[in-house]
Parts: structure tokens; sequence; C-alpha cells
């Protein structure tokens, strides 16, 4: 199969930002990097940018490292190679400390603690995405959109809901689509004008062009009272005497993809939005398609046998291997179990009698025989006992698992050394 945009743009470099903490995904993110977390049964949540950018023609990518990156660097390295030999690549960049002995102050500081990679690669635009978040997106749209306007920097947004837009940064425009405002994590977020229910929300995706961004990360290093960061430091300067535009995200289309499909974007910094946006996949028509072969969902490939469902209600205790309106990955065995609208990662074994419900399970996870489990985040290579419930007493789990304010259960892995 042929790349969407297969010739490629070979004037534009990647650079994609990969060193956050995650921590408010709590034990998900003890062992590894948010990007690196597990999402659909199948990828990391990293995969989707990656893909928006390979299927977009941008074959030249940076990304940069930090935090527990252990496993996010095992994850590029094995599954994501591209041709060298025609200038294509995804390197994982460590944090070097090029600029002094610290850990990146913020996403700018980030790029200008690696500006030798764009200094020496020479590109005319640098794309700067984060890797945090779910969806698909043709960036080859965005970046001629900047091109058409003159734009030296241009944004990526989307229209939310005004309630649960506060801890986004709030953007403001005017009719030909240039930044007038822009308002990091505002307590009362301005609305879009003539749209009073909706905040412009800013999808911390960036294109520059690369001699503008040199230069203004090299002003911003210099101001000892900034945080270096994008969106609280670089845009808010910048947007009131240069062409900073805004290319809305309702302008994204991805062939194959049902309309609404196209406009779905998640940040999956909590537990209830990576919740949720794991349990759209079982529905009959997600709000994400991964089952789109116009537009690609690669990963690293996993070499495990298919998924196997043994027995069929036989004997006295009537035991049934099966799942309902689940997502079910390579060398999962259900072995007289039933999985009822849950993603199962792979490797994982589900015993006679066991149920689990509505639930998120990674890798190399044994569920024992009549164990119920509910609302349950289940990390890689946990053991779930023999008659085992969990899920149906948040008081009673709250004294040995962590439960999140709307009920979801995560269950650790009781050992810090375990492969991640």
């Amino acid at each position: 199969m042929q790349f969407p945009h297969s010739i490629g743009y070979p004037n534009v470099l990647g650079m994609i930002m990969a060193g956050g903490e995650g921590s408010r995904l709590h034990s998900l993110t003890q062992e590894r990097a948010k990007p690196a977390v597990y999402f659909g049964g199948k990828y990391r949540i990293i995969d989707f940018v990656l893909n928006n950018f390979i299927n977009s023609g941008i074959f030249k990518i940076k990304v940069l490292t930090q935090f527990k990156s252990d496993s996010l660097i095992k994850h590029l390295t094995t599954g994501w190679n591209l041709n060298r030999m025609l200038g294509q690549y995804i390197d994982p960049v460590p944090a070097q400390m090029r600029t002094g002995k610290k850990w990146y102050q913020g996403t700018a500081d980030a790029v200008f603690q690696n500006i030798n990679l764009i200094e020496d690669e020479a590109p005319d635009y640098v794309a700067v995405f984060g890797a945090d978040h779910i969806y698909k997106m043709d960036i080859s749209r965005m970046l001629n959109f900047h091109r058409q306007v003159g734009a030296v920097a241009t944004v990526g947004a989307i229209p939310r809901p005004i309630e649960a837009t506060s801890s986004f940064g709030i953007i403001e425009i005017d009719h030909s689509g240039r930044m007038i405002g822009f308002e990091e994590k505002p307590k009362k977020p301005k609305p879009i004008p003539g749209n009073p229910g909706k905040a412009l929300v800013s999808m911390g995706n960036y294109i520059f062009n690369k001699k503008f961004l040199v230069r203004e990360l090299f002003n911003d290093a210099s101001l000892t009272a900034s945080s270096h960061d994008f969106g609280k430091d670089v845009i808010p300067k910048i947007f009131p005497e240069y062409p900073i535009y805004v290319y809305d995200f309702s302008n994204n289309s991805i062939p194959g993809d049902l309309p609404e499909q196209c406009m779905y974007w998640e940040d999956v910094g909590t537990l209830e939005t990576y919740f949720a946006a794991n349990m759209t996949l079982r529905d009959v028509v997600p709000e994400i398609n991964l089952y789109n072969e116009l537009w690609p969902i690669r990963t690293a490939p996993a070499q495990s046998p298919p998924a196997k469902f043994i027995f069929d209600g036989e004997g006295d205790e009537k035991r049934r291997g099966e799942a309902i309106d689940s997502i079910v990955s390579g060398g999962c065995i259900i072995s007289g179990g039933r999985v009822l609208r849950s993603v199962l990662s792979r490797g994982v074994r589900v015993h006679s009698l066991a149920q689990v419900e509505d639930c998120i399970i990674f890798p190399d996870v044994d569920i024992g025989a009549k164990a119920r489990i509910k609302r349950c985040i289940i990390d890689r290579g946990v053991t779930i006992d023999t008659g085992d419930i969990i899920g149906y007493d948040p008081e009673k789990d709250r004294k040995r698992f962590y439960v999140s304010d709307t009920g979801i259960v995560v269950i650790a892995h009781p050992s810090r050394n375990l492969q991640v």
C-alpha cells in the first residue's frame, strides 16, 4: 500500500514533543512515558501522531523524549523504521542538555535545546506537534494553509464546548484566520464570536518558518522571566507583531472516514478521557476509525498467535469463551470466560467463568477463574486472582487500588521491575 501522500514534503522537519510525565494517568505512567501508554489493544498513544506525519507525506521526524523513555524508545526503534537512504527517518532524541545541565523547561526549551537538529537538516518549515493526543490529521492541509496565507507560524485549533476548555490555550481570530488573542488556560474562556457555546482551543500543534522559529527560540531563551513554553510564552509574545495564523481543524478531511470521524480529537491526559477514548473503539461506528485502509494506523509489529475462544457451554458449569462488543488482540485466549464491551491487548488470558466488563486490559494480563472485574484499567503483566471481584464496590476497591472520581479502578503491577 502506498502512503496517501507518497511523494512527501522533503523540506519539512517534524519534531514531536514526547517528554511529558503524564502524572494525571497515575500508575499507567509509573514505568513509562505517557506517549508509550497502550491504546486500543494494539497501539501506543504516540502511534497516532506518527501516522499523521507519515500519511501526510512528512518523513523526517525527530521525537524528543525525556521522562521514563526506555519503553518509548524501544517501541520507536523496533517498529518505526523508514528508508534512511531516501532521507526518511524517525529518530528518538533523548534529552541531551546541550544548553546546560537541566531538563527541558518547557516545550519551546525542548526545541531550543535541540536547535542543532534544525540547523543540520535545514528545512524550510518545522512542524512541532505533541505526542499525547488521539486523532487523525492531514498535516499537508495545515501546511498548505500556512503557505497560502503567508504565515510565519500557524497554530492548529479546534472548536470545543466552552465548559470543557479552561485547561487549554484559548485562541481568538479575525475574519482572515489571523490570531488576535491568546490566553493559556483561562478561568473564563472567551467564546467564538457568534457561537457562545464554544471556544477555539489550541491543539498544541505548530508549523513555523524555520528562520523565524530559530530566531524566536533564541529570543525566548534570553528571557529569564520566561517559562520557555510555546503556549505560555512564545505564541502570546509574537502574535501581536507577526502574522500568526490559525488552522481550523474543522477543515480536516481524511479519505475513507466519515465527516464526524475527521473531527475527532482527544487529549487523553486524564483517566476519564483516556478511558472514554478507548471505549469509543467498541462502537459499531466509532468516533475514530482504526479500520480505514486509506489512512492506515501503523504500529510496531507484535509476533502473536491469533486470538482463541474456547469452550461452548459444555459441562456442569456451562462455561463458554466469548467476547461481545469488544476488541480482542492477537495472542488472547478466552478460555471459558466472558468479555463484554472491553479492549484487550495481546496475550491476555481470561479463565473459566470469569467476566470482564467495560475494561481496558494491557498485555499479558491473567484473569483467574470466576473473577469478576468491571470498569478497570489493568496494567501489563498483572494477575487477577481466582474469584476476585473488582469494580463493584468503590470503597472496598480504594483500600487496594487507585479509584478515580468516576469509579475507574486502576490496577498497577505490584513490581516496579517489569517489562513495559
